[in-house]
């Protein structure tokens, strides 16, 4: 490039997006003098889903800003809790954060899950469509632009990913009221209406269960509940939300 020189400075958090010199303070960049502010910030690798308030000597900028010479630009990390306006909150999750999905789904958050690789644009396609916020480790998915809203998952440890999201969006929480496999929500459902789909022992043994209302899957406290239990009065008791 042969045009102007900036500065600019990354927020601690998003040294993980760019290269080592420039994780410690102020370096300098030539640009070309035509691009955003925005492309210069993705070009160095930090997704804008990713990136906060954009200050240009002190003071707020959009992404459009074009960056003039000697300017020094400071790229913040995003607020937390972080504002969704517009729609509902709700997510979709790529093919790689089944269990996060899953764990939100226990906590009653919608949250769409891909099961199969789909591609990149056809999740950006459907982040737009249902105005779902796309929870992805993939930074390629988190740069198109056809998102609607979007957010990196810094972890790949399913507890440290649920504390992300419900740190970063602070979504209400209702747990048990949503079907772990499919989504949909759950409807408090009689023993003999259920009688059929459940095995004998379980018959015996068992007198309360739930049913979702989109892929009639069977609920009851069984072997796994008080592992799921600690979830969510883990998650409760960090984050608040009623028990339904």
């Amino acid at each position: 490039m042969n045009g102007p020189e900036i500065h600019i400075s990354f927020a601690t958090g998003l040294g993980l997006f760019v290269a080592a010199p420039r994780r410690d303070g102020r370096t300098s960049l030539v640009t070309d003098g035509a691009s955003t502010l925005g492309h210069v910030v993705e070009s160095l690798g930090v997704p804008l889903t990713e990136a906060g308030r954009l200050l240009v000597d002190g003071r707020p900028v959009t992404t459009s800003h074009i960056p003039a010479a000697g300017e020094h630009v400071e790229v913040l990390g995003v607020e937390r809790p972080q504002p969704v306006p517009g729609a509902p909150l709700r997510f979709l999750l790529d093919v790689h954060l089944g269990t996060l999905a899953r764990r939100l789904r226990l906590l009653g958050v919608d949250a769409a899950y891909e099961s199969e690789d789909i591609g990149d644009p056809a999740l950006a396609a459907l982040s737009a469509r249902e105005r779902r916020v796309m929870l992805s480790r993939d930074r390629g998915l988190l740069r198109r632009r056809e998102l609607w809203a979007g957010a990196y998952v810094y972890s790949d440890r399913p507890d440290e990913q649920l504390r992300d999201v419900l740190e970063r969006f602070a979504p209400p929480l209702a747990p048990w009221t949503r079907c772990t496999a499919c989504n949909g929500q759950l409807t408090d459902a009689d023993k003999d209406s259920v009688r059929e789909r459940l095995e004998q022992g379980t018959q015996r043994t068992y007198d309360v269960f739930a049913r979702c209302t989109a892929c009639e899957r069977v609920y009851w406290r069984g072997a796994h509940h008080a592992r799921l239990e600690a979830i969510v009065d883990g998650a409760l008791r960090e984050f608040g939300g009623a028990a339904a």
